[in-house]
């Protein structure tokens, strides 16, 4: 007798959600005297930003950009998320042109802003300064983000060997950051599939002063991913660290009951919550 054949037609268990697993860590470095990096992850978003403008107001921008960004955290989006990320960033760096009209000494602040926004099935990359977006999947590690450096220009102009960037006096010029100059600047955006079981690393460029091959073994070898953060902010110590350096890990998975009551992490430090603009809505005449 014939083996009984399944039902045509007969509907597969629906996929579960997916969110992320996630781990921050933040350190201001051997050599500065205050962090300018801020970050946010949670199970659908996650930020770094690296904070520029001298003393007076690198965190206050790097701050501003990620917590008015934090409400984005959840995957509820009845329009699609499309340009939803895009217009956040927009709004936030029109926000740091308001906070300079509050207080001009913040004139000439920046960020850099490197995130994701998971809906779905769909993961949302927005990316705009010199901060890293990296993704290890199905066994390939690679850079998923540009930098926006002058050396990164001439690099892919043919005019300047990769080696060679480390060592260029201009290595740390940006081209493009958020801030109070440009009113619409330029982002990097992409819409990418997504796997359960892909890990992501956002860093601010403080990472850079540990062997990208290094950092790549780090990420491929500590399954943990608070300790995989942890020793990567360890050996940035161990070699100077003249910057700050932050650094989000993050892990792809299926929602279960068992990671319903993830909380998300912040780090963005009371000290660098910036003075309070003018709501845009109000302000208008």
């Amino acid at each position: 007798m014939a083996s009984p054949q399944p039902s045509e037609g007969k509907a597969l268990p629906p996929e579960l959600p997916l969110i992320m697993r996630y781990a921050a860590r933040s350190d201001v470095g051997r050599v500065r005297s205050k962090n300018d990096d801020s970050a946010y992850a949670g199970r659908h978003l996650a930020v770094v930003a690296d904070g520029m403008g001298g003393h007076a107001g690198g965190d206050v921008a790097s701050a501003s950009t990620v917590l008015d960004m934090i409400h984005l955290d959840h995957d509820s989006y009845p329009d699609g998320a499309e340009t939803v990320l895009a217009d956040e960033i927009q709004t936030a760096n029109s926000l740091l042109s308001e906070l300079v009209h509050v207080d001009p000494k913040l004139a000439g602040m920046g960020t850099t802003v490197t995130a994701l926004l998971l809906e779905g099935r769909r993961l949302h990359f927005a990316h705009i300064g010199d901060s890293r977006a990296y993704r290890l999947r199905n066994g390939k590690f690679e850079q998923i983000s540009v930098d926006h450096t002058f050396v990164q220009r001439l690099i892919d102009e043919g005019r300047l060997r990769p080696e060679e960037a480390e060592t260029h006096p201009h290595k740390n010029v940006l081209m493009r950051v958020l801030g109070d100059v440009d009113a619409s600047p330029e982002l990097d955006l992409d819409e990418l599939d997504v796997e359960p079981g892909e890990r992501w690393l956002l860093c601010s460029d403080g990472l850079n002063y540990v062997q990208g091959a290094v950092v790549e073994q780090v990420v491929r070898e500590t399954k943990d991913l608070a300790e995989c953060a942890e020793l990567l902010i360890e050996l940035t110590l161990a070699n100077g660290a003249p910057d700050n350096v932050t650094v989000v890990l993050l892990e792809i998975v299926e929602e279960t009951g068992d990671n319903l009551s993830t909380a998300a992490v912040d780090v963005v430090p009371e000290a660098q919550t910036p003075p309070k603009a003018a709501d845009p809505a109000k302000s208008a005449p």
